[in-house]
């Protein structure tokens, strides 16, 4: 059978002229288009899995009526049936099963080609919102060419997948005279709750597959750096890559030069990029002095800009981080992502064994849940006494922001909230000087609520009040929410006690070390209940931490400023299985698996600790429990539903019918017997 030949050439000459038509300055394959577009390109990984190499058949840039700009990327194919290549979710297929570039894919097929192009801009470059279009096309029976068109939105807000804007005909939709009306159309495409949270999470595996390849390569590679040096190197090169639109452009690779010129080597590029971040930023003075100071010891030593065969250690560093992390932390994931950063260096940097078990991070949807559990909305302000990457104020911010999205109908009224929340309800106290430094580059990248992360001892340092601006001023805590050090007195409960004294209402959610519910915390616990009730003990899967910790938790709910009475119900929820299916293999693409309903089964634990049995859907009432404490106690907190050994009508009728059927079969059986011997 003859081989179809390609008529991507006819393609290209039909689309390139109608954008010529429309008098449009575009660029063809070998042409530049502007240096930050021309540089990402090159530095993204290639369509055949190599680097650089990445030359859209056509590209333009477009500006709108409100002067943004819309880089339009275009590849031409020649082939029927060539045009876009989807998965099951109907999102262009551009990752295999293993959550890895399908490169024969994105070679293929147009519109993949084209979305493949645009992530390298949402990687490198400042644009966070481009149009991907694809065309192919081939000859019909009677020699007449025909062709496809596929366009796609891709952009920060869908996570780089992309999504399709509509049916298209021709190119024309480019057309200055079009175009404002075509970018309308774009700004009404919504993604679903439910898309967004299936793609977020997909992004947040690729997260965890990065984060292993690159402390891998600085682990093996990268000598004379401590543990405090990397994490320094990380939340530098992040918060340097940033930038801030029209104000302070991202730093580039090619800006660091390997000088050794006074002034102007690689580690005071950095942080002059830095400083003028933070100033931009209008953080507490002396938040963004000590922020400087503290990055500013590891990127300005001797041994770090020292040039080698052309190169300084810190460029080399440097690009490695935005090479493999760059695109996660541009598009905006709502997620603990310098918590995952920081499992995965310790993991490998192998901070001391009782260290690493004092700074094992909670998953951010136990995260979600604590935030929930201590019913958390617009106006709360949330507390953290041991805030490790401040996963948990991420969490809690989340939820204000989605409450005051729900609530409030004007956008300029929305925007204030917002505001507020990220620099008034919010604060987290964090002893370790590295961890403080993820948590301040974790809370930076989530919008900026990093004002009041204090890196002080919250037992023995914090007196209550705001840690920066108005520090006179108590925080007005209504929420906490906690993933203790097990290895602080009573498991961690001292933090618990000592937060929930200070606060006048509100709830309180803590996930810690279940035999500080047994008998590890007694006095805390004896303390906690004068002040406060305890609504819920929840038991939570042994695996929770697999591949942390192996110790079994649970999570407690308190309402704040109420005494524990002894007849106050608390409900007791075995939530074991939780309906996540967890596994702790390197190599795996997926360690953490939803296969019975864990969303809902989530969903239904808020619900029961909030209103009780008449909520049980996936668990029963061997799960929950309705039980009380002893206030002067303090180790009878991990109850469990009572087993009833009294027998009933029902019990004594299956007996007996089990009975008879036991009996009659004996009877049936002797009979055969007999008559098989005397048949003999």
């Amino acid at each position: 059978m003859a081989k179809v030949q390609s008529v991507e050439p006819n393609i290209a000459d039909l689309a390139n002229g109608w954008l010529k038509s429309y008098k449009l300055d575009y660029k063809l394959e070998q042409e530049s288009l502007n240096t930050e577009i021309d540089q990402a390109l090159n530095d993204y990984y290639s369509k055949n899995g190599g680097t650089g190499g990445n030359r859209p058949d056509a590209k333009l840039l477009i500006k709108d009526k409100n002067l943004v700009i819309y880089p339009v990327l275009i590849e031409y194919k020649g082939y029927k049936d060539k045009l876009v290549k989807l998965d099951d979710e109907g999102n262009v297929a551009n990752k295999n099963a293993k959550n890895l570039p399908d490169f024969k894919t994105i070679n293929s097929y147009a519109v993949n080609g084209a979305v493949h192009y645009a992530n390298a801009l949402l990687h490198y470059t400042s644009y966070t919102d481009i149009i991907a279009i694809g065309m192919t096309g081939y000859k019909d029976d009677t020699g007449k060419l025909q062709h496809e068109i596929g366009v796609y939105y891709v952009s920060k807000s869908n996570f780089g997948i992309g999504q399709k804007v509509d049916d298209y005909t021709d190119l024309s939709f480019l057309k200055k005279g079009n175009f404002n009306q075509f970018i309308e159309k774009v700004r009404q495409l919504q993604l679903t709750s439910e898309e967004i949270e299936r793609l977020r999470e997909r992004r947040e595996q690729e997260i965890n597959a990065s984060l292993v390849k690159l402390n891998n390569d600085i682990y093996q590679n990268e000598k004379g750096l401590s543990e405090r040096d990397r994490v320094y190197l990380v939340a530098a090169s992040i918060i340097a890559t940033l930038g801030v639109p029209g104000k302070v452009a991202a730093l580039e690779k090619v800006e660091l030069k390997s000088s050794v010129e006074d002034g102007n080597r690689d580690g005071d590029i950095i942080l002059r990029k830095i400083k003028a971040f933070l100033n931009e930023k209008n953080l507490p003075p002396e938040k963004r002095d000590l922020i400087v100071r503290t990055l500013q010891n590891t990127l300005t030593t001797d041994n770090i800009n020292k040039v080698e065969n052309g190169e300084s250690q810190l460029k080399r560093v440097f690009t490695k981080i935005i090479d493999d992390l760059g695109i996660y932390y541009k598009i905006g994931l709502s997620t603990d992502f310098t918590g995952k950063l920081f499992n995965e260096m310790y993991s490998w940097l192998g901070f001391s064994q009782d260290k690493l078990n004092d700074v094992v991070l909670t998953p951010s949807y136990v995260a979600t849940l604590l935030a929930r559990l201590a019913r958390i909305n617009k106006d709360s302000y949330v507390w953290d006494f041991a805030t490790g990457s401040a996963g948990l104020l991420v969490a809690s911010m989340n939820e204000m922001l989605i409450d005051a999205k729900e609530k409030i109908k004007s956008p300029d009224a929305l925007a204030f909230k917002s505001a507020q929340i990220k620099a008034n309800q919010l604060l987290g106290l964090e002893i370790l000087s590295e961890v403080y430094m993820l948590a301040i580059l974790n809370m930076i990248l989530m919008g900026d609520g990093s004002s009041n992360i204090i890196n002080k001892d919250s037992l023995k340092e914090f007196k209550g009040k705001y840690g920066f601006g108005k520090t006179n001023k108590k925080f007005p805590a209504d929420a906490f929410v906690l993933n203790p050090p097990y290895s602080a007195p009573g498991n961690g409960m001292v933090f618990v006690e000592k937060a929930l004294s200070m606060m006048s209402k509100g709830y309180a959610a803590i996930i810690i070390q279940n035999s500080a519910g047994s008998g590890k915390a007694t006095e805390y616990n004896k303390k906690i209940l004068k002040h406060s009730t305890l609504l819920a003990s929840i038991k939570m899967p042994i695996d929770l931490f697999l591949g942390k910790s192996s110790v079994q938790t649970n999570i407690y709910v308190f309402r704040v400023g109420e005494a524990h009475q002894k007849d106050d119900i608390v409900k007791f929820i075995d939530f074991s299985v939780d309906g996540y299916t967890r596994s702790n293999r390197k190599k795996a693409s997926v360690n953490l698996r939803d296969t019975d309903h864990a969303k809902e089964r989530y969903a239904e634990v808020v619900d029961l600790v909030r209103f009780g049995k008449s909520k049980l859907h996936y668990y029963t009432e061997k799960e929950y429990y309705e039980g009380t404490i002893d206030p002067q106690n303090g180790a009878d907190w991990n109850q469990t539903a009572p087993i009833d050994t009294k027998p009933t009508l029902e019990d004594f009728k299956k007996t007996i019918r089990d009975y008879l059927a036991w009996d009659v079969s004996n009877l049936i059986k002797n009979q055969k017997e007999e008559e098989d011997r005397l048949g003999k």
